[in-house]
């Protein structure tokens, strides 16, 4: 039974060797192996903005007393509108945002101050609503400011008729827990590990494979005593080498470059972090099992990547999708490692309050890598 077992590393390891070889001669591929995650981080954290601020803004002002100034002052003032240009009328306003010079609007009607003594008086705010990010920063911040400015008002009309505002009708207090000063990498860091974890996982692996059958070397591979079990592990053990230190880089990149604080415990996210790429490993059989051609197989992981962006939280949140579409994003691993990752480096989380999720994931490689190693020994029958 030993030397069967010992016969077995053997193989094993002589399938690990070659793969590892190859990986180290195409110093191109492994070039963009490890920079693509890198470059992909690095895109990440200085070009996406998930909040928009200083919005192009055109204002048309047919009142131009002080009252309105001072609106217009404190819209500019709250960091979110860019105050770019005065026009005439709301025409001219619709023109500035058909036309892309502008991303909001707003038009004050005459007798502003007037108005607001009747306490009629009413702004228009438009925002451009092609851009979705525009206009949730833009309609929160035209809300606050207006809530704001009406409350400063209500203040001095009190003050001046000889009276005194004991107390605000609401007194608000919020708090933000684990990113209080709301930034958006300490949210995209920990999704953005894990899709690349994926993408990595499941791209090497099934274009590892897809390439034997390409070159014609599967045949060659198999009148060896290599047996699939033994081929299936040698070729997955270097893609699990260099997908753990893509991890590492990109962890360590944010932590200490970007400064994204890491509340949890490094040792429970490597060995859940392990899990996830074994689920990404079986992605990857299973590709190549369908796949064969390497284009193909580049497709096929392009469409998982598509599925994997919109449907498991890495971007938009799940709760208001259809339960279809949850359903859908619940065959994704991706889905539940996100919740790891978040939990472990934004919250500093354990083991309780993610065990439903490791739970999941590790009944998904188990059925995954099952049925990756029973349809790839098919295939090579």
């Amino acid at each position: 039974m030993s030397g069967r077992w010992t016969a077995s590393l053997y193989r094993t390891g002589a399938v690990m060797r070659r793969e590892m070889i190859e990986r180290l001669r195409d110093r191109r591929t492994l070039a963009l192996i490890l920079g693509i995650p890198l470059i992909q981080l690095l895109l990440f954290a200085y070009a996406v903005n998930l909040t928009a601020y200083n919005l192009p803004t055109v204002v048309a002002d047919m009142s131009l007393d002080t009252r309105s100034r001072s609106f217009v002052d404190a819209l500019r003032t709250s960091g979110y509108f860019d105050i770019r240009r005065y026009v005439a009328a709301e025409a001219d306003v619709l023109h500035a945002l058909d036309s892309g010079s502008a991303r909001a609007g707003v038009v004050i009607p005459p007798h502003f101050a007037a108005n607001i003594e009747r306490g009629q008086a009413q702004v228009l705010i438009i925002l451009d609503g092609s851009d979705s990010f525009s206009v949730q920063s833009g309609y929160s911040a035209a809300v606050a400011v207006a809530q704001s400015f009406a409350l400063k008002l209500v203040v001095q009309q009190v003050n001046r008729l000889g009276g005194r505002l004991q107390t605000q009708p609401i007194a608000a207090s919020t708090r933000v827990l684990y990113n209080p000063n709301r930034d958006d990498l300490v949210f995209v860091m920990p999704g953005l590990i894990a899709m690349l974890l994926q993408v990595l996982a499941v791209n090497m692996t099934a274009q590892s494979i897809v390439r034997e059958y390409e070159l014609g070397t599967i045949e060659q591979i198999m009148v060896t005593p290599v047996r699939p079990l033994e081929l299936i592990v040698g070729k997955l053990t270097p893609n699990i080498l260099f997908v753990v230190i893509d991890q590492a880089m990109i962890t360590l990149l944010g932590v200490f470059w970007f400064g994204v604080p890491f509340r949890g415990n490094p040792w429970l996210l490597a060995g859940l972090s392990f899990l996830f790429v074994c689920s990404g490993l079986g992605l990857g059989l299973l590709i190549s099992t369908v796949a064969h051609t390497q284009k193909e197989a580049e497709q096929l992981s392009a469409l998982l990547m598509l599925f994997s962006q919109l449907l498991t939280g890495f971007i938009y949140p799940r709760s208001p999708m259809p339960a279809v579409v949850r359903a859908i994003g619940n065959l994704i691993p991706l889905t539940y490692y996100l919740r790891i990752a978040r939990g472990i480096i934004t919250k500093g989380v354990g083991l309780t309050f993610l065990w439903s999720d490791v739970l999941a994931l590790l009944v998904y490689v188990i059925v995954a890598m099952g049925l990756a190693a029973v349809t790839f020994k098919k295939r090579l029958d």
